[in-house]
């Protein structure tokens, strides 16, 4: 149990009218913001993925959210490489050359292709994150594709922060 230090009383809470729109997005691509992201144990236990969190920017759909999810350890040796390969395509696209912490993901921005995923059982359509990612338009990663010769020793914060 956690204190909040205070009485909070509902009566003085705002009231959400809109309540908010959770229909798909269109499918195609998006500017985004990673604003979230977080290592998981896959449903079996037996591997992990990084669950990425995604804010559109922009004119349209600005501010909704969509989720990827990138396959780091599986006993599916293909599910493994492919999201592998897909987190690879994010970091490139961010310009990030290693990566330890998921944290350093979090801030940076990307171009994300979005597709519906179909209604499945009890769960409405939705949308998935396709694997696919570059670099923001007329924007370059803040890092080199390539290492250098003679790397610089790492630094703590990721190349988008100042």
């Amino acid at each position: 149990m956690a204190q909040l230090g205070q009485t909070i009383n509902r009566s003085e809470l705002p009231v959400d009218e809109g309540g908010g729109d959770f229909s798909p997005l269109p499918e195609g691509w998006y500017d985004t913001k990673i604003t979230g992201s977080e290592l998981k144990d896959t449903k079996s236990g037996t591997g992990q993925y990084i669950k990425v969190e995604f804010t559109v920017i922009g004119a349209d759909f600005s501010g909704r959210k969509v989720w990827g999810m990138l396959n780091i350890r599986n006993d599916n040796e293909k599910a493994e490489s492919i999201g592998r390969q897909q987190l690879n395509s994010l970091m490139a696209a961010i310009g990030l050359e290693s990566l330890s912490d998921t944290d350093d993901l979090i801030g940076a921005d990307v171009s994300i292709k979005v597709k519906i995923k179909p209604a499945s059982g009890d769960y409405k359509a939705g949308n998935d994150v396709e694997g696919k990612y570059k670099a923001l338009e007329g924007k370059t990663p803040a890092v080199p594709a390539t290492a250098p010769a003679n790397p610089a020793p790492a630094k703590s914060t990721p190349p988008w922060s100042k």
